[in-house]
């Protein structure tokens, strides 16, 4: 499920820049809450900024943009690098950029992680659960049109391996091998070490249950789910079943439909 909305602190509410004076009491805290909260999202938006740029684009003031940018470096949401130097500029200080930190990032995650779950009791709530599990299945298809290219071809280890390198490059962290064999049936085993809706699936499972069966769809055999982080697992872990006349060793086997010699 593609993650959008606005995060808090980064970023509860979108302010309209903080433009209060230094005396103001009143919504001070708030404003400059919110402030800090856009300095902090236009930083994930544009990557490495420089504080120039940031005021400009925010309508704030020099001292007004270096004091939300300070704050942000003290919380650890963003952090400072130098940028490189052109061989053809002269001499004078190298440009200081500021780019949000793996914390500040997460932060912003978590707050989508809100909005999702949100939306999708209010979908339970108007049109019930199974609303949500056409939901999870209609999202899931965008996920399988993108993999079934490379996932299709050759012997099932390969098509594994391959669906864990897809899975990894859109943030899962996934790696796959063999897994550990039940009598002579034998069987390839995916993990994921990240889930970027973990949060969001605890409470609503149908998007673990949807994402399995595409994998079963892509790799045109039985799986079956046995871990997932959304339930506290450390990893989610998907045994995926050798249903073919030959192991993934090119050994002759023959399976009952339990998976036990015949």
């Amino acid at each position: 499920m593609k993650n959008t909305g606005t995060a808090g602190t980064p970023g509860a509410a979108r302010g309209t820049g903080n433009h209060a004076s230094p005396g103001s009491a009143v919504g001070s805290g708030v404003s400059e809450r919110g402030t800090r909260g856009q300095v902090a999202r236009l930083i994930l938006e544009l990557g490495p900024s420089t504080a120039a740029t940031l005021g400009g684009r925010l309508g704030l003031t020099p001292a007004a943009i270096r004091r939300h940018l300070d704050n942000l470096i003290a919380e650890g949401m963003i952090e400072t690098r130098t940028a490189r130097t052109p061989a053809n500029r002269g001499r004078g200080r190298p440009a200081k950029l500021f780019v949000i930190t793996d914390a500040g990032r997460s932060a912003f995650e978590h707050a989508y992680d809100d909005l999702a779950t949100s939306a999708l009791r209010f979908i339970v709530e108007r049109m019930g659960q199974q609303a949500v599990a056409e939901f999870a299945r209609r999202q899931v298809s965008e996920l399988e049109r993108r993999y079934a290219p490379v996932v299709t071809r050759g012997d099932l280890g390969s098509r594994v391996q391959a669906l864990a390198e897809a899975l990894s490059a859109d943030g899962y962290a996934a790696s796959a091998g063999p897994a550990p064999a039940i009598g002579s049936v034998a069987g390839e085993q995916i993990c994921q070490h990240h889930c970027p809706v973990a949060h969001v699936a605890a409470e609503f499972p149908q998007l673990c249950e949807a994402e399995t069966e595409a994998f079963g769809r892509l790799l045109g055999t039985p799986v079956q789910r046995l871990a997932t982080i959304a339930h506290g697992d450390g990893i989610c872990t998907t045994h995926v079943t050798c249903t073919s006349a030959r192991d993934r060793k090119g050994n002759d086997i023959t399976e009952s439909p339990e998976g036990s010699d015949i």
